[in-house]
């Protein structure tokens, strides 16, 4: 199938892709933002979400990118849970492709209720890590590979599945779970790119201006994310979902 697409769509892609390249680096939900955009412009639901894939993955790799050059995260540290993250996203993207993406209407604001849920009546975020109800082992084995599986089955809000699931199970800061969802959204976005590619499910026209934006937007959320108060972040994160759950039920 063949797209063609206006100049005024891919300047209004481009601006989307800056402004989900900022949120996603520090609220992990830039998927919400992509995803209706490009089933806006008249992509198929397998196409966005695989061309999403594409410029998602411009957009954690340099945050990624940027978390290791700040001292945020260790690839020693980041390895072995990125390795079954990634995993978990490669057996997703392959099921994907057989049950259809329908349930995303269910699913994205779903999603969006869990995380405004969370980080309203969980315990106030703070700067310092608490104490790990679990080990990073276990962690490695359950939490990662299932936040990874949905990541490559639907993908709006792994960002912040693995920042909730890190201050929650693994005790760390909501700074520094912030960063080391970066880096686990770029494993299992590294997985599921490759089977959309392989299943040519990417339109790379629109893939390659949306990951210009990807990357000056992460650019910008990352410098952000390293100097802000944590409080900000949190209420950044509760407005910006409940914007979105209005915005998806037509309240705004």
């Amino acid at each position: 199938m063949e797209f063609i697409f206006s100049l005024e769509t891919f300047i209004f892609l481009f601006f989307i892709a800056i402004t989900a390249g900022i949120v996603d680096t520090l609220a992990g939900v830039g998927g919400l933002i992509v995803l209706p955009a490009l089933i806006l412009v008249g992509l198929p639901p397998l196409t966005a979400l695989g061309t999403n894939k594409a410029q998602s993955f411009a957009g954690t790799g340099t945050a990624t990118y940027m978390m290791l050059a700040y001292k945020k995260i260790t690839v020693k540290q980041m390895k072995p849970l990125m390795i079954t993250a990634f995993v978990g996203s490669l057996i997703g993207t392959v099921l994907v492709q057989f049950i259809g993406n329908e349930s995303l209407s269910i699913v994205i604001p779903a999603v969006l209720m869990v995380i405004v849920l969370y980080f309203i009546f969980s315990p106030r975020m703070k700067e310092v890590s608490s104490k790990a109800r679990i080990s990073d082992n276990i962690y490695k084995y359950t939490f990662a590979p299932i936040i990874g599986f949905y990541d490559g089955m639907f993908g709006p809000g792994t960002g912040s599945f693995f920042t909730v699931s890190s201050v929650a199970l693994r005790g760390k800061s909501l700074i520094d779970a912030t960063a080391n969802a970066k880096a686990l959204n770029f494993a299992t976005n590294v997985a599921a790119l490759f089977v959309f590619l392989y299943l040519g499910e990417v339109i790379f026209p629109v893939a390659f201006v949306m990951i210009v934006g990807q990357f000056i937007g992460a650019r910008i959320g990352s410098n952000f994310l390293v100097s802000i108060n944590p409080t900000f972040l949190r209420y950044f994160v509760i407005l910006l979902c409940v914007v979105m759950l209005a915005r998806y039920f037509n309240l705004i």
